[in-house]
């Protein structure tokens, strides 16, 4: 066909001259997906599994705990019990979700589509890590409100006490979600297949305990508390022993350095991920 054969539709073409919305509203909507990616929302029925068979063993937990206190009176879980008692679920529930958040960008190369604008890339990395937290957070935090439901209506009970105890519980949750989290999704981050992320990040919170049991049985007072500072799931339970005064480890005035510890992974992991993406090819 001939140039002069040529033929110019108008397909409608117009300027935008609406409100640009920005880097902040771009920055929360990357939040809210993320953060229903994290149970499955939105996607297919399989998505959805994994997370809510851990939302629904959380769930049992608590209510099983409601109806023994019910019928009387006794505590079988406190808030901060409750929190380490699914413990092995929530490790699992951050492998399945860390690299759902993270490792699928990488493999399906999205990534472009994220930092064109006006989003940058660090505020993609701690908008991930946002999400991730409160994901575990709230798996926490629901079925704790719920034992604090029961707790209120049941016969004989403190009320200002069990409020005390509700938030000191919400505290603690917040200290597992923060640790466990921040190391997950630096471990996400640096494998695209999922399922190479979910075991790394498994290995890294599994492995660490027989070697801490070995210096255990032949350091010295100090050693055996600062090679527990270095097991994640150890650093929790040292937390939670220095700041609530539990007693269920014994810190041999160590707690500071379990404090310490836990702000030097957090910051490390954070600075670490932010790094990861501001060098990540696009």
């Amino acid at each position: 066909m001939a140039l002069s054969d040529g033929v110019i539709h108008d397909i409608g073409y117009q300027r935008y001259t609406g409100r640009r919305l920005g880097r902040r509203y771009a920055t929360a909507s990357l939040y809210t997906h993320s953060l229903r990616s994290a149970f499955g929302l939105g996607r297919s029925g399989k998505a959805k599994v994994f997370p809510f068979i851990v939302v629904g063993l959380a769930f049992f937990v608590a209510v099983v705990a409601v109806a023994m206190r019910s019928q009387d009176g006794r505590v079988l879980l406190t808030y901060l019990q409750y929190c380490d008692a699914i413990g092995t679920p929530l490790l699992f529930f951050v492998a399945i979700v860390a690299p759902e958040l993270v490792s699928r960008d990488l493999r399906a190369r999205t990534l472009p589509v994220y930092f064109s604008r006006p989003i940058r890339r660090t505020d993609y990395a701690l908008v991930k890590l946002a999400a991730m937290i409160s994901a575990m957070w709230l798996v926490l935090a629901t079925p704790l409100l719920l034992i604090f439901l029961g707790a209120v209506f049941s016969p004989r009970t403190d009320v200002v006490k069990e409020a005390e105890d509700f938030v000191g519980g919400l505290g603690y949750a917040g200290i597992y979600s923060i640790i466990f989290s921040s190391l997950g999704i630096l471990i996400a981050s640096l494998a695209s297949r999922q399922a190479v992320a979910a075991g790394v990040i498994v290995a890294v919170f599994l492995i660490p305990a027989p070697v801490v049991g070995v210096f255990q049985l032949i350091g010295t007072t100090a050693v055996q508390q600062l090679t527990r500072t270095l097991d994640p799931i150890f650093l929790v339970e040292g937390l939670k022993s220095w700041i609530y005064h539990t007693h269920t480890m014994p810190l041999d005035g160590y707690g500071p350095a379990y404090l310490i510890m836990a702000i030097l992974l957090v910051g490390v992991s954070v600075f670490l991920l932010t790094l990861r993406y501001r060098r990540v090819s696009v």
